[in-house]
């Protein structure tokens, strides 16, 4: 079967772009390893419009119940490889199963760099996050740590600073790497106690986060430090490993795309936080997802056999 568009990923931005594909009339599919991305990872939300409070995975339930309303074909499975192919492109799911289409959205997102340390998995969602804009609030006159040096880890603590009463920044190296107009709000914070040249190596707690264990590079002593949670700020992943080599990246390895979510390859276009549109929020991603399916319909559109079909 050959498909109008398939939509690689099941986040808010591949979800809402099978549903503005479905509602254009297109034969659409999305394709992705999990539901909801890292949106599921997220508890409570208050920055989504219509929701003054939800949590991720419950708001990616919403957003499944929309997608199952349109009958969109769906499967629940990571893509190898794509590649274009003449007229259209050609895509393999880690199953084996191939794929074709006239056009791809790719929306697969991102994937935080993790400690790899004991008790990070254990501990997500129970003090552990990847994200002060949507967990911050959680930790209102809690001591909390946040774990990076460069400017999404100081912005962190920026965020952090107005609801926890005690926050700890830990990093590697000795100097923190972050843009001086943030270094010098940084300065002005005395809630904050900086850990130079530490890492940590492991996370503790029983049913929540309750301490860490923190190594000093140079001399390989270790410290508890007890906490009620920690944000992890060492970079985001995107997760283009399938993606061809041709198509265009920045320095982020994010995928170049232009205002209406094209990519340098026509038919391929990308959506969300794998893209390199700015700010990576639930709502724009979402927005994003639109905007791109109601692109890949004008592209259709101007080919003669499938504007007389539609």
């Amino acid at each position: 079967m050959e498909y109008d568009v398939v939509i690689v990923g099941a986040g808010p931005a591949g979800m809402t772009a099978g549903v503005f594909a479905a509602r254009k009339g297109l034969k659409a599919l999305i394709v992705g390893k999990d539901l909801g991305g890292q949106v599921s990872w997220t508890t409570d939300i208050e920055n989504y419009m219509g929701f003054a409070e939800i949590d991720g995975q419950t708001l990616m339930e919403r957003f499944q119940a929309q997608v199952k309303e349109h009958n969109l074909d769906e499967k629940l499975v990571g893509i190898r490889t794509l590649q274009k192919t003449g007229e259209g492109f050609h895509l393999e799911t880690d199953t084996g199963e191939q794929l074709t289409a006239k056009t791809v959205i790719i929306c697969s997102g991102k994937k935080p760099r993790t400690l790899d340390v004991p008790g990070e998995v254990e501990f997500r969602n129970r003090g552990v996050s990847y994200c002060s804009t949507c967990d911050a609030p959680l930790f209102r006159d809690a001591e909390v740590a946040v774990v990076g040096g460069g400017n999404s880890a100081v912005k962190a603590v920026l965020d952090l600073a107005n609801y926890a009463k005690a926050v700890h920044l830990i990093y590697r190296r000795n100097e923190l790497t972050a843009d001086a107009v943030l270094m010098q709000r940084l300065e002005k914070l005395d809630k904050l106690t900086l850990h130079p040249g530490h890492t940590v190596v492991e996370i503790a707690g029983n049913k929540a986060v309750e301490r860490l264990k923190l190594e000093e590079v140079a001399t390989k002593k270790q410290k508890d430090l007890p906490v009620q949670g920690i944000f992890i700020e060492i970079g985001l992943i995107p997760n283009t490993e399938f993606v061809d080599s041709a198509v265009t990246r920045n320095d982020a390895n994010e995928i170049q795309i232009d205002c209406h979510c094209q990519t340098n390859i026509p038919g391929l276009y990308a959506a969300g936080d794998v893209s390199s549109v700015p700010e990576k929020q639930i709502i724009i991603a979402a927005g994003e997802g639109a905007k791109a399916a109601i692109k890949v319909w004008e592209y259709l559109m101007e080919t003669p056999e499938f504007a007389v079909k539609h």
